[in-house]
């Protein structure tokens, strides 16, 4: 394929995305409150949307990843919350 078929190809779909954050980040900004974690990961991330440079993807998933290699003893959550907030444990 080339890049004129990829765009007719994804970019309904990518449009669809970023509508829904865009409407996301007008729903926070309608109430009160600090960024927290996620929040802070994700707006570090928004930027990388408008690189240039390659790896994109991976860029913002490692953003959003533990980077740490020793296992935790226990979740202190019962499911996953999307980012990595910096705890240990």
């Amino acid at each position: 394929m080339n890049r004129e078929e990829i765009t007719d190809l994804y970019f309904m779909d990518a449009r669809s995305k970023l509508i829904d954050l865009a409407a996301f980040l007008d729903r926070l900004d309608r109430y009160e409150g600090a960024d927290d974690y996620r929040m802070a990961a994700f707006r570090k991330t928004a930027a990388e949307l408008m690189s240039q440079q390659p790896g994109r993807a991976a860029r913002v998933l490692t953003a959003f990843s533990d980077p740490t290699e020793e296992p935790i003893v226990a979740a202190g959550e019962k499911g996953a919350s999307g980012a990595w907030s910096g705890d240990k444990d």
